[in-house]
């Protein structure tokens, strides 16, 4: 089966941050000194260069500063890198540019300047409003810069995110609850709420801190789900919640199993190739040095989706998402013949992970949801 071109985003990567945090394993570098980007924004423009085989006539549909801490760049060289993306790509007419931030005095400020650039979304990275919370995950704000970022992102874009972690060190139930109500308050337009988990190559993972009992885990996710409903969120991921109509964009292009350009250190992309009946993954080089070095190529490697994969990676997004999917979907976005799922899902339905709601379309429970990688685990 030929495959069908899906909408492309773009992920942009800074890399720098104030400090690495313990839980972190993302691609991110602690700044030393002044960051070079005016250098770095060239870089990136010219990795994107590279990258336009891919477009193949399509509209960028998002845009999306991840890091490290995007806010760290000013606010000509978003603008610089925004002018460079648009003169090479055609954006969408509604496109979602989304930057990351951290809730400090000296981000904030620049979040109009931001705007003014083109972003319209802002996700600040909050984690807690607790102190001590905050101290043993290595953030460098406090409550009150939170609560301040969230009212400079109010009156700048139509539209920001709040990053929450619950299952931290010694949190309590109630601890959790309170740090939602606080989110809450500041009324954001779509909250990330996602367990604290311990990744390899991370302090935390070399240093465990101790954390809450499945039990509390439990009903911190149940009270605090109920909690959300009630202030008008709805749950429509895993870890994200969002009030109508305010879904992000560039993450639910993810979970379809959309195409995404990778640029700046250590980014990664997914490409559909039509004309080769073919889907690829690229990644960057992932040290900035290594990346700025013109001697030596930004694309560390690239690799086929291979065909036997094609179902797991496609189920490991979209069940995710709570919404139905369509096995015409599947075939066009994987090129394969839904007839291969057939024993998966009729195991799904039995398990009750999956329930069917007519022919060709199917919808994640409940309990699909709560057991996700289990029902994830049958399109192995």
């Amino acid at each position: 089966m030929s495959l069908a071109l899906p909408p492309l985003s773009l992920y942009i990567h800074i890399p720098w941050c104030v400090q690495k945090c313990p839980y972190c394993d993302f691609n991110s570098h602690a700044q030393k000194g002044e960051i070079p980007e005016t250098e770095y924004v060239a870089h990136l423009l010219d990795d994107l260069d590279q990258d336009l085989t891919y477009v193949q006539g399509r509209k960028l549909h998002s845009i999306f500063f991840g890091g490290g801490t995007p806010s760290l760049l000013s606010e000509q060289a978003v603008a610089n890198i925004l002018d460079g993306v648009k003169q090479r790509i055609e954006f969408e007419d509604d496109i979602e540019i989304t930057l990351e931030a951290n809730p400090g005095t000296l981000e904030y400020n620049k979040f109009s300047g931001f705007a003014e650039a083109g972003v319209n979304r802002i996700s600040i990275g909050v984690q807690s409003f607790q102190l001590d919370k905050l101290k043993a995950l290595g953030r460098i704000h406090n409550d009150d810069e939170a609560k301040t970022a969230a009212s400079y992102a109010a009156n700048s874009v139509n539209t920001f995110n709040i990053d929450l972690m619950h299952g931290l060190p010694d949190q309590s139930l109630e601890d959790a609850m309170s740090d939602l109500k606080q989110a809450i308050a500041l009324n954001p337009t779509h909250l990330s709420w996602y367990q604290l988990t311990i990744e390899p190559n991370t302090l935390f993972y070399s240093q465990p801190p101790k954390l809450p009992q499945d039990e509390t885990l439990w009903d911190i996710q149940q009270q605090g789900h109920e909690l959300l409903k009630e202030a008008g969120f709805v749950q429509y991921e895993i870890s994200a919640y969002s009030k109508a109509g305010y879904q992000c964009k560039h993450n639910l292009n993810y979970w379809r199993f959309g195409d995404y350009l990778g640029i700046g250190c250590g980014a990664h992309g997914k490409i559909t190739q039509v004309a080769e009946n073919n889907i690829i993954r690229t990644e960057k080089v992932k040290h900035p040095k290594g990346y700025m070095d013109l001697t030596k190529p930004y694309l560390n490697k690239v690799w086929d989706v291979e065909i036997d994969d094609r179902p797991f990676e496609y189920f490991m997004n979209k069940l995710r998402i709570k919404e139905p999917f369509y096995l015409d979907y599947f075939q066009q976005l994987t090129g394969l013949d839904a007839r291969i799922l057939e024993d998966k899902i009729n195991r799904g339905i039995e398990l009750t992970l999956l329930t069917k709601i007519s022919d060709g379309k199917y919808q994640t429970t409940a309990k699909g949801i709560q057991f996700y990688n289990d029902l994830v685990d049958l399109f192995l």
